[in-house]
């Protein structure tokens, strides 16, 4: 929490979507002037913000209860107001999740009441192929959930747009400003980087890929380690467009923590395919021939890493194979779209997810956050975290300022 009196500086540390969204709620509850946003790259949001598929997460897929599902369902809401205020091109196009055969389709059970229990409006079940076809008619499955409130963004633009209130507000965003060293002094904070060095009465720190290290830079012991995996995409050539209409998803399988391949349409156009699941040898690694040794040797000297793999050898293994098999990747995707066929498949881009893992090889599902004295951490926001990522920078000011 904030000190009542005298320095009331705050330092945001990481200019992601999190990041940037933290320090524009804190510029409207009264931090005028006093909100710093530093970021190591030379422009904001070059991670994970915009290396994803721009897919507006509506919350059928959390626990209920959990920080995942309160703050998508509401990141969401508030997100399409951003958006629309700010003239982002979005389409709230709507999601159908299939189930491709009966063990699938008791698992929509689960969803169905994830999904009534988060809140989500105008929920439908589809008991037929026939039902499905109505709205993908191009997709195969026994059984789906149609989510319309689902939808997709332009997440480049949402950060530009956040960047520009921050500095609207009064805030200042310092670039190129790699964090060094973190140090207590008796006004709070010393903040060494690439820029500079910063003070500040209060440090939040949204540093992503790098979320973990920033705890221990602040003389704190992570509880978890950041393992980076790579989500490879490809795109659908134009002629095999009209295959896919809006969002076209798997039901996830409990046995595996990552979801699946599935289909996305892009804001700008085009579709895209994917993403897979497999270790990155980079936490900016989004190459297959990235490698950075320090990063390498941060996940394979780590005994939770070795445990996961150990708890999952046969999906792993998979995983890897299909990375290297657009063969294998087509044949996941004729699970739920049939027609499609191996040349219509374009290599795409990827993105890496910054995952945290405890020792023993779980895997953090939800959002976490870590607080010291007059500093807070996110440690762990994967998705739906840019969805959310208003509604997070929400929560996060309510903490700084009002101590909730």
């Amino acid at each position: 929490m904030i000190p009542g009196k005298g320095d009331r500086s705050v330092v945001v540390v990481g200019g992601g979507l999190v990041g940037l969204a933290t320090a524009w709620r804190l510029l409207q509850q009264g931090q005028s002037g006093n909100v710093t946003v530093l970021e190591k790259d030379a422009r904001v949001a070059c991670q994970q913000s915009t290396h994803n598929s721009g897919v507006l997460h509506a919350g059928l897929f959390y626990k209920p209860g959990s920080e995942k599902a309160l703050l998508s369902v509401r990141g969401l809401r508030q997100m399409v107001e951003f958006c629309q205020e700010h003239r982002i091109a979005h389409d709230i196009c709507g999601k159908l999740v299939v189930a491709t055969n009966d063990r699938e389709r008791a698992q929509l059970d689960v969803l169905w009441e994830r999904g009534t229990a988060n809140g989500l409006q105008g929920l439908r079940r589809l008991s037929s192929p026939e039902k499905i076809r109505e709205i993908e008619p191009h997709a195969a499955g026994v059984a789906a959930i149609h989510v319309p409130e689902e939808g997709i963004v332009d997440y480049r633009a949402v950060a530009d747009a956040l960047a520009a209130e921050v500095t609207r507000l009064g805030g200042r965003i310092v670039l190129n400003a790699r964090v060094n060293a973190l140090a207590r002094d008796a006004n709070g904070w010393l903040i060494a980087t690439t820029a500079g060095d910063f003070p500040a009465a209060f440090v939040i720190t949204c540093g992503g890929l790098h979320s973990d290290r920033l705890v221990e830079l602040s003389g704190l012991r992570p509880s978890v380690r950041i393992v980076p995996f790579r989500g490879e995409y490809f795109h659908l050539r134009r002629e095999a467009e009209v295959l896919v209409r809006n969002l076209v998803y798997p039901v996830p399988d409990p046995s595996f923590p990552f979801l699946g391949v599935h289909f996305t349409r892009m804001i700008h156009g085009g579709v895209e395919a994917g993403p897979n699941a497999v270790l990155a040898w980079a936490r900016e690694g989004y190459a297959r021939r990235s490698v950075n040794l320090r990063d390498a040797l941060g996940s394979l000297t780590f005994q939770g890493l070795w445990r996961f793999l150990a708890r999952h050898p046969r999906m792993c293994g998979y995983e890897v194979w299909r990375s290297w098999s657009r063969r294998e990747f087509c044949r996941s995707l004729q699970k739920l779209v049939p027609a499609v066929q191996l040349s219509d498949l374009v290599p795409g881009g990827a993105g890496v997810r910054a995952q945290a893992m405890r020792p023993d090889g779980r895997l953090v599902e939800d959002f976490e956050f870590v607080r010291g004295e007059r500093i807070l951490h996110v440690v762990n926001a994967p998705s739906p975290a840019a969805t959310a990522s208003l509604a997070i920078g929400e929560r996060i000011a309510g903490i700084v300022i009002g101590g909730s």
